[in-house]
Parts: C-alpha cells; structure tokens; sequence
C-alpha cells in the first residue's frame, strides 16, 4: 500500500464560519422543500413520495421535506477508502485528505510527441493514464480524452479499457448510461472476485451530474440509483454557471450546487443507506465581458473552497478541482493558475480533486500540464506536512555544539536531517545562472516535456493478467458488437 498524504497544519484558511454554512445550508433547504425539482423519473419519485414524504406537483416537480435531508445526511459515509486494480488502498475520500487526477472530455489534446493541437483520439486515453502512472502525486486518472475516432455510444467503455490497461490507480468514471456503467461494473467484480469484494474494495468511482437548474435527468438517475445497489462510489455534482444557469453571485451560485447536490443524495440515501457518495459542484463563472465560462478567476477559486467547507461542515466527502487553466497553452498563465488553485484545494482539505491537464477553458488538454501539476502537488504536500516540533528538531544540542561563530555543515544533526527538509524540485529551476545556461537553458515546459518522453518511453504499467485481459475484451467487444 503507498503512503496516503499526511497534513500537519495547524490551520486552515477559511471563507465560511459555521454561521455563514448554516444560513447556506437553511436555504438550500428551501429550495428543496419549498421550490423543489424536476424529477422525469417514475421509480424515482414514487421512492421520494413513500421513503422521504415527498410532494409531487404538475411538470413532474418534486419537493422533498426538509427532515428527510436530515436523514440522509446523517447515513453518508463521512470516509470513503477506494482501492487500486490490486486491490491496494489508495484514497481516504474523506477529512481534510486532498487527492488528485485527471479529467474527462477534452475535445483537443496537445500531441506528446509534436507538440500540435489536435483533435483527440481513443489512444490519448491510453498515453494519458500511461503518463499518470508514472507521476507519483496523481492518485486517479479519468479518461482525459473525448475520441472522435470511436462512436459515441462505446466512447466511455472503450476509454475504459485503455484506462484499465495502462495503470493500476483508481479511476473516476463517467458513462452513456446505465448499460455502459453496467459492463464496467462486471468488469471491476470479475477484477475483484465477486461483487461482494468490489463493494468492500471500490475500484472505481462514477461521475454524475444534475441539470441545472433544478432538474435531474432520467439516465442519470438510473445510474445513481445502480450506483447505490452495487456499492460503487457516487460523485453527485451539479456544474451551474453562475450568471447563466445560475445565480451570479457566489452565495446564491452555493446555495443552488448545496440544494441540487442534497436533492439527489435523498434518493441515493433511500435506495440504499450508508451508500458511498461525494458531493461538489462545477464553480464556473459567466464572464460577462466574453460571455465565456470560465474555470479560473478569484471567485471561481473562492466559490470551490466555499463549497468544500459546505461538505465539510455537514461531514460529506466533496469533488473539487486542482490543475486547471483557462490558457490556451502551457505557460506563466497556466502556471500560475495550476499553483493558485491546487493550493487553494489543499489548504481548503477538498478531498477528490479533478481536471488535472486541463487547458482553453475544458476544451484542450496537454500532458506536460499534468507533469508540471504532479511537481506543485508534491511541493503543497510538502507544505502542507507543517512544522514539526519536538525537542530533536529544536536543535538546541547542535546549536550549542556550533557555539558563537561556528557552522553546521558537518554537524550529525544536520546529517540526519537534511533529507527530510529540503523539498527537491525536478521541472522548477534551483540553480545559478550560468549552471542553467551550461544545462541548455530550458525552462519549467521544457523539463516537463522531456520528463512526459522519459516517462512514456521507460516507465512500465504493471500488466493486466492473461486472464483479466481476457474477461475485459469479451465483455467490452460483445457490448460494441452488439451497439452496432
């Protein structure tokens, strides 16, 4: 099993007082209770109506009693442990424990090799967990890639199986629907044993996501309610605009995300309680100047951790962000974004943290994004670890050793200690000048390319065995045979 982080802090920065979290959280119960929401799903409703006390009003709007949100805050997992394709603990989903991955979707990708923007394909999949693999600060991967070489009705199963096949590290999944999510389900117990061991040992997580406003999907329920018979964590996380699908300011974009969120945790509650569930929200804000969605500014970083302390203070694992820029490529802007808002996640505690890689607003990505998020990652951590005190770190002993005037270069103190305590950078430069020209003068992009090359042409994924491999495609072939 790998070391799972260690936060040492003594503090956290905050937005949100507990005043300001239940005033949120009182409104989110009226929008519940009081406005309600679309619900397009019989089976759904007539379980809100029976199990919660619910109301149900023309257009299929249904409105869930402020107690029953009570009830099923109270049987969420306040931890998650999710395990590796071995079967190894990976991630406490829960506390202030930050971990982070990848994305889904992106339309275009930066080609490892060339360098060009260009449309991505099923093999972007692959290479990107590939890369993962070998970053040791990225804790799950998603499918990174949207490909337009395979029909859309496969998209998701087959990005799947180059998932599986590339690294051991637990994914987070989105599906077509119910069918899709069903063959990943069979192929994750038969990886396991049996589905009883999947529901002790979760491999992976599956994505879903409300209409906002206030609408919640026929497909995307049915894949919360299996979700919640077979045991397999649930992201429940709306993506409301704010200014657009959503109000513009930050409290009232909150209070929405909290209401569509809680909405859905209801029913996944009902259906089987004690079921393992994240909840979140998409922060993106409207520019109102270029009508652009945006994924990085002041307040869409304000808004996440706003949002994080709302899961923390009604005790839910939450999905957050980290490594995500609104650049159209990988430079000072990207860096900047990626840092601010990876710190942001982890001095918040946000716990499943997504989009790693992710450029142009969600449309592009690039590895060497990815590679340059695992280094902040690992240098936050560091940080994040705090200062240790005690009465060998105070160094009072060698301070008196050294005396006045004396040195600690060969001191046994400092031999001892002087690998915990200088953080090594791999991409960021800690060298002169003229060291730096000497070496070629790359910079922080640079590295990162080469160490993206280095890491797909030596780095290993443990294989699949014979016998995996062969259960995976006979499911995943006869489900593309049988779409076609």
């Amino acid at each position: 099993m790998k070391d799972l982080p260690v936060v040492g802090i003594e503090s956290r920065l905050r937005m949100l007082s507990d005043e300001k979290c239940q005033k949120i959280y009182d409104a989110a119960l009226t929008i519940i209770a009081d406005i309600g929401m679309t619900v397009p799903h019989a089976e759904a409703r007539d379980m809100l109506v029976s199990g919660a006390g619910a109301t149900v009003e023309a257009n299929d709007v249904v409105k869930i009693p402020r107690d029953a949100v009570a009830a099923a805050r109270d049987t969420i997992p306040a931890m998650i442990d999710v395990y590796d394709r071995n079967g190894d603990l990976a991630m406490q989903l829960g506390g202030t424990n930050s971990y982070f991955g990848t994305g889904s979707d992106l339309m275009s990708i930066y080609d490892f090799e060339s360098g060009e923007r260009r449309l991505s394909v099923l093999a972007d999949t692959g290479r990107m967990a590939h890369l993962c693999d070998g970053l040791p600060n990225i804790d799950f991967i998603m499918s990174a890639a949207h490909p337009h070489d395979v029909e859309a009705y496969a998209s998701y199963l087959e990005c799947f199986r180059q998932m599986v096949s590339n690294t051991t590290k637990p994914m987070v999944m989105t599906a077509a629907g119910l069918e899709d999510l069903a063959v990943m389900q069979e192929i994750a117990a038969a990886f396991r044993g049996g589905e009883d061991e999947l529901r002790q040992k979760p491999y992976f997580i599956q994505y879903g996501e409300p209409v906002s406003p206030l609408q919640h999907a026929p497909e995307v329920l049915d894949k919360l309610l299996f979700c919640a018979d077979k045991g397999i964590p649930l992201i429940y996380s709306p993506a409301p605009i704010a200014g657009a699908t959503a109000p513009i300011t930050q409290a009232g974009h909150i209070v929405q995300a909290v209401a569509e969120s809680l909405f859905g945790a209801v029913l996944h509650q009902l259906r089987v309680p004690g079921a393992p569930l994240l909840t979140g929200m998409g922060p993106v804000k409207l520019d109102m100047n270029t009508v652009q969605a945006l994924y990085n500014s002041a307040e869409y970083y304000t808004t996440i951790m706003g949002i994080c302390e709302m899961a923390k203070w009604m005790d839910i694992p939450n999905w957050g962000y980290a490594g995500t820029s609104d650049s159209q490529c990988v430079d000072i802007n990207a860096g900047i974004d990626i840092t601010e808002l990876t710190l942001i996640s982890m001095q918040a505690g946000s716990n499943l943290n997504h989009d790693i890689g992710y450029l142009d607003f969600g449309l592009t990505g690039a590895g060497e994004l990815v590679v340059m998020t695992d280094e902040v990652i690992s240098m936050n951590r560091r940080v994040l670890e705090g200062i240790e005190v005690t009465d060998e770190t105070l160094g009072l002993d060698v301070i008196e050793e050294a005396g006045h005037g004396g040195d600690f270069l060969r001191a046994r103190h400092t031999k001892k200690f002087v690998r915990g305590q200088q953080w090594k950078p791999t991409l960021l430069n800690r060298d002169t000048q003229k060291n730096w020209e000497a070496a070629g003068s790359k910079t922080a992009t640079d590295k990162a390319h080469e160490k993206l090359l280095d890491i797909m042409a030596n780095h290993r994924p443990e294989p699949l065995t014979a016998e995996q491999k062969q259960v995976m495609d006979e499911l995943v072939d006869a489900y593309v045979a049988a779409g076609k």
